[in-house]
């Protein structure tokens, strides 16, 4: 068997995708989980009994009767399960970083392994927990996100098989960790036949399968881009690890030439650019506004899924019933981001082939025509994430399906837009470094969920509209990111961008002194004109031609 063959390279791609589906995202299903959590009476110890509705305070089971009643004050649970979703969410993001350097560093075997070992650990921890032991749900949470994305970011590389469909693949991927929360739901409808326990030793024994697709279906180094044609992979392949690199290291020379997608760069005739730092570009206001664009929409999602029990027992009255049924309804919406996630891609595909057409005709930077396709898809998820957030805000509880909708389809959008925008407007050699950076301190942000949580719970009495209002108007600062990048877009584009102000001196026809003039851009050429005259005509032109050049601000 060789990694040459296009079933074989079929075969990593849909084994990769169940991966996705089935494990790597599955914390976001955390509301179907922290429902069979209650179920089994974890953290209740911690709930307080309404005095005034209370008669006898012990049932005839020998248990506390205000364990069952619907008027108990349960906030202290509450918060123990939204901490435990606020660390994990955390560790998500933050281990990204890390997580990024071990895959870089050790290549994919050892990082797979890593992955293995962290999310089976986990999940034997969550099986073998109790209503005494809940606090390792401490533990095992964080585990079982970090294994889970790094399953992602060793299978984005699959991408790189398949050549022109590499952006929809790992959007494909991207949206399928996002619909893997769905897994939790069905914990959750198993449950009345089959225990927690049962379900979570099932996924523990499912990591001899990750081994084996780690060993047969997946390289022991990266898989290079461009992919060169004698490329192998897999337990069979005669190439060994380090010549594997070497392949890839000789692709990269490749790269500069057919991947374009990835921070095109046009220079000026004469003109050179000096290699930028990460620095400089970590300093930039353009990083400045993606973390803040990508950290308050995000923020807004995990506020959403953590919370989202506490907010529907509100809403319902503590129906559990009902709660249940809209439960069941979120999670199954959240099936959907593996549909909803190429889209986006597929919008920036185009709008990006389109505007370099026009860059060709007009003479722009290819890198701006590049950059301008991520700003319809950066405002359509501000816009997706406003609609989101004023339907979350409303306390009406059949408005809730319209907003299960409008998160999925946001949130699938979100981590896709943020991962092309930053290989669009950054150079490819820091795409990995920033893209960990940026992940990391939207991380530090998603910790505001738990004090914003608190404040619900506590001041405000469980009523989140204040909250809310904050929140909503955070989300409106997210539409100045793409505003900054379309204007930063147009500048680029202009005739005169990119063209460094030369300093002659020149005379400006008879009736005029001598007076200093610049080099402007006019129609295509470099014209001399006259500073401080704004009506004067020149009377040269630079490229061979003497003919006027038009007055100061006509064209």
């Amino acid at each position: 068997m060789q990694g040459r063959g296009l079933p074989f390279r079929v075969a990593t791609l849909l084994t990769g995708l169940l991966e996705c589906l089935g494990f790597a995202g599955v914390l976001f299903g955390w509301t179907s989980l922290v429902f069979v959590f209650k179920k089994q009476h974890y953290f209740e110890e911690l709930c307080e009994p309404d005095a005034g509705s209370l008669g006898n305070a012990t049932g005839l089971d020998g248990c506390p009767r205000w364990k069952r009643l619907p008027w108990t004050d349960c906030r202290a649970q509450d918060e123990q399960f939204s901490l435990i979703f606020t660390l994990a969410s955390f560790m998500n993001n933050f281990m990204t970083f890390p997580m990024g350097y071990i895959f870089d560093r050790f290549k994919t075997t050892v990082a797979r392994l890593i992955a293995i070992f962290l999310y089976t650990s986990a999940t034997l921890t969550i099986a073998f927990t109790s209503t005494d032991t809940a606090v390792l749900l401490f533990l095992a949470m964080p585990m079982l996100a970090v294994g889970g994305i790094l399953f992602l970011i060793t299978n984005l590389q699959i991408g790189n098989l398949f050549g022109k469909h590499r952006s929809t693949i790992i959007t494909m991927y991207n949206g399928a960790f996002d619909s893997s929360s769905a897994v939790f739901l069905i914990i959750k409808l198993l449950y009345d036949r089959a225990s927690i326990k049962a379900s979570f030793i099932f996924i523990s024994v499912c990591s001899a399968w990750h081994v084996g697709r780690t060993l047969l279906l997946m390289p022991r180094g990266h898989i290079p881009y461009p992919l060169p044609a004698d490329y192998r992979y897999g337990l069979c392949s005669e190439d060994s690890p380090q010549e594997e690199d070497k392949k890839a290291v000789g692709s990269k020379k490749l790269e500069l030439q057919s991947e374009e997608f990835l921070s095109p760069k046009k220079e000026t005739p004469g003109q050179q650019q000096a290699p930028s730092s990460f620095w400089s570009h970590a300093f930039s206001q353009r990083f400045a506004w993606h973390v803040v664009w990508l950290s308050v929409i995000q923020l807004w999602h995990y506020l959403f899924i953590g919370t989202l029990n506490s907010l529907l027992n509100n809403l319902a009255s503590k129906d559990s019933a009902l709660v249940s049924t809209y439960t069941n309804a979120f999670a199954v919406t959240q099936f959907f981001g593996v549909l909803c996630a190429p889209w986006n891609g597929l919008l920036m595909d185009r709008l990006k082939h389109k505007y370099q057409e026009e860059a060709k005709k007009t003479g722009a930077p290819a890198e701006a025509a590049a950059l301008r396709s991520a700003v319809p898809s950066l405002a359509l998820t501000s816009l997706l994430c406003l609609g989101f957030a004023v339907c979350a805000s409303v306390p009406v509880l059949p408005l809730q399906y319209a907003t299960f909708i409008l998160q999925v389809v946001s949130r699938s959008f979100l981590y896709g837009c943020n991962a092309a925008f930053l290989t669009l407007a950054f150079p490819s050699e820091h795409f990995g470094k920033l893209f960990g950076l940026v992940m990391a301190l939207s991380a530090v942000v998603s910790l505001l969920q738990f004090p914003l949580f608190t404040l619900i719970k506590g001041p405000l009495q469980d009523d989140p509209l204040y909250v809310n209002l904050m929140l909503v108007l955070l989300t409106l600062l997210t539409f100045i990111h793409p505003f900054r990048v379309d204007r930063e877009c147009q500048r680029k584009a202009s005739p005169a961008a990119g063209q460094a102000p030369e300093v002659l001196t020149a005379g400006c026809g008879e009736s005029f002194t001598p007076w200093r003039a610049t080099v402007r851009t006019d129609g295509g050429l470099h014209c001399l004109v006259c500073a401080g005259h704004p009506g004067a005509f020149t009377l040269l032109r630079l490229e061979r031609s003497l003919a006027p050049c038009g007055p100061w601000g006509g064209a």
